[in-house]
């Protein structure tokens, strides 16, 4: 069941400011739209390419869109007022600027789980202040993320990203207000329980993502992701829900601009 491209498609997490994409930024977002990717969110992995996301929202504007924030990979514990600098970044941000993020827990990387909780809950009382919601980036740590969530009574909302678990997990976070992030991983026959939880998941609470150029499809790992093959995530999508791929399509785009307060053009 192939789906065509004149359908709209939003990119809720893709990393155009990588340096896979580093020599045709331009090409990269023309062939996207191409293949009916109208929309990107930038998130960022903390002040090291705080202005690049930036800049590239401002190249492509009602097209890019871009997050602020510290991912748990590229924390350091030397860093001056992290959440300061956060706070001054985001007085000065543009329209483009429609989440915090990526910023979450990682169960599996060598940097201190303290420090990890310590700039969560500092980004989530940031988001709360602004009124954003959050980008989330979570591996082995749902629970723990859960507990965090409650606990801060953070109300924006936001996405998910990089959803691998089981419908009970997803459910949790849907009723805490969030997205569940849908990329690649569907696309893999092995990802039973992943695949099983977004055949049934509430359409209402699912949006779309590649997470380029990381998570690479079935049959083309080893390769950079990018984001014109965001349809061959809804064509998996579509196959494993059973459901009319245009009223799929329409659903997943109107989710895209409620969760980050978008207006239709």
């Amino acid at each position: 069941m192939a789906i065509k491209s004149e359908v709209r498609l939003f990119d809720t997490h893709c990393h155009f400011d990588f340096d896979a994409f580093a020599s045709d930024f331009p090409t990269e977002i023309s062939l996207a739209q191409q293949a009916g990717v109208e929309r990107f969110l930038i998130p960022s992995i903390g002040p090291q390419n705080w202005q690049r996301v930036a800049q590239l929202a401002e190249q492509f504007p009602g097209a890019v869109y871009y997050a602020l924030g510290f991912h748990p990979y590229f924390l350091q514990s030397d860093w001056h007022n992290p959440l300061a600098r956060l706070e001054r970044e985001l007085s000065v941000r543009s329209e483009a600027c429609i989440a915090l993020g990526e910023m979450g827990l990682d169960g599996m990387i060598a940097v201190d789980a303290q420090l990890q909780e310590q700039l969560l809950i500092g980004q989530l009382a940031i988001a709360q202040s602004a009124q954003l919601p959050v980008i989330l980036h979570s591996r082995k740590t749902h629970n723990r993320l859960l507990q965090l969530l409650k606990q801060t009574r953070f109300q924006y909302g936001g996405v998910l990203h990089a959803f691998s678990g089981s419908v009970q997990q997803a459910q949790q976070f849907i009723d805490l207000g969030f997205h569940i992030g849908v990329g690649g991983v569907i696309t893999y026959p092995r990802a039973n329980k992943t695949r099983q939880a977004v055949a049934v998941l509430p359409i209402e609470s699912l949006v779309l993502e590649t997470d380029a150029p990381d998570m690479p499809l079935s049959g083309l790992q080893g390769q950079p992701n990018h984001p014109r093959y965001l349809p061959q995530v809804l064509d998996a999508l579509a196959q494993l829900r059973n459901e009319d791929p245009h009223q799929l399509t329409q659903q997943l785009w109107d989710n895209s601009l409620r969760v980050f307060g978008i207006s239709e053009a």
